[in-house]
């Protein structure tokens, strides 16, 4: 057997392999936060929201289908344990994301649809049909990665999405010959960045390797993908869900709205590591009564917090976001003082509603989380399609009542009396 597996001083260490996924995770972010604001840059607020909607799609559609990391990372660990390999049902559960993204792509052809997301512009369609389908194989890529605890290579695929993205951009740019579809081809080709990593991916794959049928591995992705959709409309895709359910119309004032929005997520962007550390925290405090009980006054107090920082957030944002938006994207992207604040409001209660929905995750509660984001999309919805005025009002206000009603519920469910934990000795 390899030395490279066996001996401890080859295995990195903890702090080695955190360092090194935390820097990768803050460099793509980094990138993919500057890619955002130089398209903001390039284009007019009315075709920036075009393009936003389309990168809303795209993104939200990689949203939807990270699980696929999350199931074959769990496959391909397991197959390491016992010195083999992922088999059929990773490529099964890759095959399952594709007939996903394929699917909701090609509803974006229908015409009705088409024309309020892109305006007739039926090639953006096209675009997303082949970066989601990419997305698929590319998180399966990186889930037999970690898997198997390729680090390096791993990290070096979560940086490879947004620089080929980079890199594409800086070429149109340097040839003038941006626009949004040129622009939408350089997102999607980000997708495709596993191809770079196909081969050791490969080696990590034993198609004879048999396990969890069709049936099985269709019914959990499915539950995971529409876990993640639910999260992805209103995180993501939520520029998409508002060019679908929405009135349309004043294009400028929309564009401007979506560039604050992109501004006003940023503390978004780095809630998934803390996510991580939440759910082994919780684990740890379930075990007694007493840690359980210490856990929900932690939880209330830190909900009361979070309105408290979300409110003086919007006051910042009332105050300062229409000179910040200006700053960042321009002096075309002009927005009210009120709209900031409704987004900065949002996005500051989506953070502890993430955190509150990895308790849930912990205590092995998926129902409870799917519930969660069903009534966060749900009210966005009804708030766009039903409250009167136009598309920028219904937008920031569907903003700010669905996370405050989803952080009420999540809060509920983790505040109630958590199953009994499993006893370590039978563990």
């Amino acid at each position: 057997m390899s030395t490279e597996v066996d001996t401890p001083a080859a295995a990195p260490s903890g702090r080695t392999t955190a360092g090194s996924l935390g820097g990768s995770l803050i460099v793509s972010i980094g990138l993919g936060y500057l890619l955002t604001v130089a398209c903001q840059r390039l284009l007019p607020p009315q075709e920036y929201a075009v393009f936003v909607t389309f990168w809303g799609l795209v993104m939200g559609l990689g949203s939807t289908l990270s699980p696929l990391e999350q199931e074959l990372s769990r496959q391909s660990a397991v197959a390491a344990l016992g010195g083999g390999k992922a088999g059929r049902p990773a490529l099964r559960a890759v095959a399952v994301g594709v007939v996903v993204a394929a699917a909701f792509s090609l509803a974006l052809l229908i015409p009705p649809v088409n024309d309020k997301l892109f305006h007739g512009e039926w090639s953006l369609a096209v675009i997303v049909l082949a970066g989601g389908v990419a997305f698929a194989c590319q998180f399966g890529t990186r889930g037999l990665l970690i898997g198997q605890h390729k680090v390096k290579a791993f990290s070096l695929l979560v940086i490879a999405e947004p620089a080929v993205r980079a890199l594409i951009l800086g070429v149109l740019f340097v040839s003038v010959a941006y626009n949004v579809v040129s622009l939408a081809i350089a997102v999607a080709a980000g997708s495709f960045a596993w191809l770079l990593f196909a081969r050791p991916a490969r080696r990590l794959l034993d198609f004879h390797v048999e396990g969890d049928g069709w049936g099985v591995t269709t019914r959990r992705m499915s539950m995971l993908l529409v876990g993640a959709a639910l999260t992805a409309a209103v995180i993501t895709g939520y520029p998409a869900l508002v060019g679908l359910l929405a009135p349309g119309g004043d294009g400028d004032r929309v564009g401007a709205l979506f560039a604050a929005l992109v501004i006003a997520r940023l503390p978004l962007t780095l809630i998934g590591p803390v996510q991580s550390l939440a759910v082994p925290f919780v684990v740890r405090l379930s075990v007694t009564d007493e840690g359980r009980h210490r856990l929900r006054r932690v939880l209330a107090l830190g909900a009361a917090a979070s309105l408290a920082l979300a409110a003086l957030g919007a006051l910042v944002g009332l105050w300062l976001g229409p000179w910040a938006v200006r700053f960042v994207s321009g002096p075309k992207y002009d927005i009210d003082g009120w709209s900031v604040a409704g987004l900065v409001w949002s996005s500051v209660l989506l953070v502890p509603m993430q955190l509150l929905t990895a308790v849930l995750v912990a205590r092995t509660q998926a129902k409870l989380v799917l519930a969660t984001w069903a009534v966060v999309t749900g009210t966005a919805s009804l708030v766009l399609l039903f409250l009167p005025g136009d598309t920028v009002f219904r937008a920031v206000v569907a903003l700010a009542v669905a996370p405050a009603l989803g952080l009420a519920v999540v809060l509920a469910f983790v505040l109630r009396r958590a199953p009994e934990p499993v006893e370590p000795e039978a563990a």
